[in-house]
């Protein structure tokens, strides 16, 4: 039985609704064009916290001028194994695009090349952007920092963001394996979508403002996320940090606004893509020995690969289309129908 509660998209049609509302809110339409593939992907996919309800944010942002939609990337400095990408204050994803076929062109001759961004926001789900490179051949990996959401270790304010990571690999049939993850022990768009849905969260996840275990989705916003893997993971915080702000030129995470409302200049953050030749590097054995290791993987019971979720979700979606709550469904076309 279908939910009352949600409405089914065409995947054409949640592409027109996105882009509808953010030209509609002083957003270019290339632009728009690439932030609504981006997170019509992300819906799709699964991720919601990065998917839809993202619009939202954006178009008040765009509104108010702290991002600029109008914004072009462009390449402001350049040698034939690496870019530096100036996001100009604009969204994240036409920056990332440029990153993207940069490397695909350079990766080829130079072996590996990286793009790093600057002046950047929300670049959504780190696996989109690693696995548009291993479609075409080549392993990728992105960092991004983010606005404050993790304390070091042992602290209770907040410093660092939340620093998503994500690997890919492409494989010699099917789509590419690809490791997705936030360094905190949940991405942090999913507590925004619990406080916004007014649900409670898993105790475990965050901290209150005050240091202490939180099941309450506002007061975790208002306090800090906790990292994966607890001091180790508050070290991986602080490598992507480094690569993903100190090395771009970019804001940390402590000088950052936030990605949800639309008062505060730029958040400023940064993005970094790396891309391998995988069959120069491996001496062109490389299709053949991971298909050996995710072999021996599968053949254990329970076992099952990173990012399969994703994958039948996308079938699901081939086949029944894509399910938005009606009430995201209607803000959406608000915000389409009236532009400023």
């Amino acid at each position: 039985m279908a939910d009352p509660d949600s409405i089914i998209l065409k995947i054409d049609q949640a592409h027109h609704l996105v882009t509808a509302a953010l030209e509609s809110n002083r957003t270019s339409s290339e632009n728009a064009a690439s932030v609504a593939q981006a997170l019509v992907s992300a819906e799709i996919d699964g991720q919601i916290g990065h998917g839809l309800s993202r619009v939202l944010a954006y178009a008040s942002q765009s509104r108010s001028g702290k991002v600029d939609g109008f914004a072009t990337p462009r390449i402001i400095a350049d040698k034939p194994a690496a870019v530096r990408i100036d996001a100009a204050s604009g969204f994240a994803f036409p920056a990332m695009d440029l990153a993207v076929s940069t490397l695909s062109e350079r990766v080829a001759n130079t072996g590996i090349a990286v793009s790093s961004v600057f002046r950047s926001h929300h670049f959504g789900v780190a696996g989109y952007h690693a696995e548009r490179l291993a479609n075409e051949g080549i392993i990728a990996l992105a960092l991004s920092n983010s606005p404050r959401a993790i304390a070091p270790w042992g602290g209770k304010s907040a410093l660092f963001g939340t620093n998503p990571v994500a690997f890919a690999a492409p494989r010699k049939d099917g789509s590419p394996l690809v490791i997705d993850l936030s360094l905190s022990k949940v991405a942090r768009g999913k507590i925004m979508v619990a406080a916004r849905n007014g649900d409670s969260i898993p105790e475990g996840w965050a901290l209150d403002a005050n240091g202490h275990p939180t099941t309450n989705a506002d007061a975790a916003l208002a306090g800090t996320m906790l990292p994966m893997g607890d001091a180790k993971g508050a070290a991986l915080v602080l490598m992507v940090e480094l690569l993903a702000a100190a090395m771009t030129g970019a804001n940390f995470g402590f000088e950052a606004s936030s990605f949800f409302t639309a008062e505060g200049d730029p958040p400023g953050i940064g993005q970094v893509l790396i891309g391998f030749d995988a069959r120069m590097l491996s001496g062109d054995s490389y299709l053949e020995r991971i298909e050996h290791l995710i072999e021996a993987i599968v053949a254990q019971p329970g076992t099952r690969l990173p990012g399969s979720r994703r994958l039948n979700a996308r079938l699901r979606v081939e086949a029944d289309g894509l399910a938005v709550s009606r009430s995201l469904v209607d803000e959406l076309t608000q915000l389409a129908n009236h532009s400023v």
